[in-house]
């Protein structure tokens, strides 16, 4: 893992890769913005940025601080880009709290438990990814959008993209949420290290 100044930036610059994909699918919101997604998890295995969900599955016990800057930072990125929906010409604002809207009334114990699926598709993903097969890269990320499956960090973007009225008027919900969904994807990031094959030992 590298040190925290050099963690920065790559963990900011990453989660404006995951924001760029979530205007892209806000813009769309449809089965060719899902796939297009995979455009940001792309960026961020070629360039080797750290995202959340891209090293959870990874990482060991006393590298926990390390995920948790990581987490901060990529959520400073997703708010960046999440900023420029204030000034689009599409109603993405409307779209973000569509899915925000979704996800709580769904309730934070089934979100959380519908983020594991996320997570295990992630290290799935990004295992494959990082041996030189990024196909199943193309087919999970589409997988995990299309069937609800909140990846925290998108909904970063996604809650930076809701109008400050929204966020104020379900802040109580989304404070539960949040963190379901955080726990959620971590678990089942990890899942796969019950995997018979050696996961674990993808280098990043």
């Amino acid at each position: 893992m590298p040190k925290v100044a050099q963690l920065i930036p790559i963990a900011i610059a990453a989660g404006c890769a995951i924001g760029l994909a979530g205007y892209i699918y806000l813009t769309l919101h449809d089965i060719a913005g899902a796939i297009l997604f995979s455009f940001g998890l792309l960026t961020i295995v070629n360039y080797k940025l750290k995202l959340f969900t891209s090293v959870a599955g990874f990482i060991h016990r006393n590298e926990l601080p390390q995920l948790a800057l990581i987490l901060g930072f990529n959520a400073i990125g997703c708010i960046l880009v999440g900023l420029l929906t204030r000034v689009a010409a599409h109603p993405l604002n409307e779209t973000a709290q569509q899915i925000i809207g979704e996800r709580l009334a769904n309730g934070s114990l089934n979100s959380g438990l519908l983020a594991i699926g996320c997570g295990v598709i992630m290290t799935i993903s990004v295992t494959f990814a990082y041996r030189g097969n990024i196909i199943p890269l193309l087919f999970g990320v589409p997988i995990f959008i299309k069937c609800g499956f909140p990846h925290c960090m998108a909904d970063t973007f996604y809650l930076s993209s809701c109008s400050t009225a929204y966020l104020m008027e379900h802040a109580g919900q989304i404070s539960t949420y949040y963190p379901a969904i955080i726990l959620g994807n971590f678990v089942g990031c990890n899942l796969p290290r019950l995997f018979p094959k050696p996961w674990d030992e993808v280098s990043h």
